[in-house]
């Protein structure tokens, strides 16, 4: 394999430029020369390629966001913009593609690949960490290092106050982020997709925690799950435990950004290796992962099918560590 391109898609996330960083030192070392598409799947149909060299990645493995841009594709999935996208590939010489993105980028690939013989091998990245097929995704390490930070300061001004603290994280489908960082930041309770929502228990927990005269208490409360998000099941909460000062604080797309942690700067190191030298031994359609502290293939068919398993035994964890 004489060169490579490599691609950033979907949703940003902390840790992307890590492992652009050692997708092109990688290839480099390899003697494979690499391009870089900008703005994802827009960018393959559209043809905007940028040769990439050491010093392209000097000085980025500490930068949140990605140097080559990310954008999500409708043109994508239909069959002309992956043609177009095809034909592009192969007028630049390209033999195969490193895609650095999540469960929605691996479909596109997928379907991509149905068509047109390319070999592609991804790397998982996701705050959400819901990707089947890795135990950890780029990104999701900073991201709970992020809400934790965030809901410290929080329980600072709650406890100054009296105040009850309704703090919404990120996880549309997925309550990844939610049930670690509310272990991590000591929540008293934590609202996730996988679970249903029940007022009066909470409302049971909030006064547990007023007869043990806490001067502060928090509740975090995934974007997905089935309450309706913070602010619905703050005034549902409020209407009937009055005891406290209740607030609502989302935290957004702060998630998504920043530096990020050593734990992801080594993870996408890792699966940045791993994907040039796999793409280069002749691997196709698969995706790395780390799984028990190893690298390990999964074909993207088997990522996109399979939902990863929630580890609802730390609810119990939760639960227990809550009094």
């Amino acid at each position: 394999m004489k060169k490579i391109a490599v691609i950033t898609t979907g949703g940003d996330c902390p840790g992307l430029n890590a492992a652009i960083r050692a997708v092109v030192r990688t290839s480099i070392y390899h003697q494979v020369e690499v391009v870089g598409v900008i703005r994802g799947y827009e960018g393959l149909i559209d043809g905007n390629f940028m040769p990439l060299y050491s010093n392209s990645v000097s000085n980025i493995l500490q930068r949140g966001g990605t140097i080559l841009k990310t954008a999500r594709s409708e043109r994508f999935k239909t069959k002309e913009g992956r043609q177009n996208a095809a034909e592009h590939l192969r007028a630049n010489g390209v033999e195969g593609i490193v895609l650095i993105g999540g469960d929605g980028s691996f479909r596109g690939i997928n379907t991509f690949l149905a068509e047109h013989s390319f070999p592609v091998i991804g790397i998982p990245k996701t705050i959400d960490n819901d990707i089947f097929g890795t135990d950890y995704a780029i990104g999701y390490d900073t991201a709970l290092n992020t809400v934790v930070q965030a809901v410290d300061k929080i329980r600072d001004t709650a406890d100054s106050h009296d105040r009850l603290f309704f703090v919404e994280v990120m996880g549309r489908d997925a309550g990844m982020i939610a049930i670690l960082s509310g272990i991590g930041s000591g929540a008293e309770a934590i609202l996730i997709p996988e679970t249903t929502t029940r007022v009066d228990q909470i409302v049971g927990i909030l006064n547990r925690g007023w007869e043990r005269k806490k001067t502060s208490m928090i509740v975090i409360v995934a974007e997905g799950d089935d309450s309706g998000g913070a602010y619905k099941i703050a005034e549902e909460v409020k209407s009937r435990f009055q005891q406290y000062d209740t607030r609502v604080s989302v935290l957004g797309h702060m998630q998504r950004g920043g530096s990020p942690t050593c734990f992801d700067r080594v993870l996408a190191s890792r699966f940045g290796v791993a994907a040039v030298e796999e793409l280069i031994k002749g691997a196709n359609g698969v995706m790395v992962g780390l799984i028990n502290n190893q690298i390990t293939l999964t074909s993207f068919e088997t990522v996109v099918s399979t939902q990863k398993q929630f580890p609802l035994d730390l609810m119990r964890v939760a639960e227990v560590l809550s009094l």
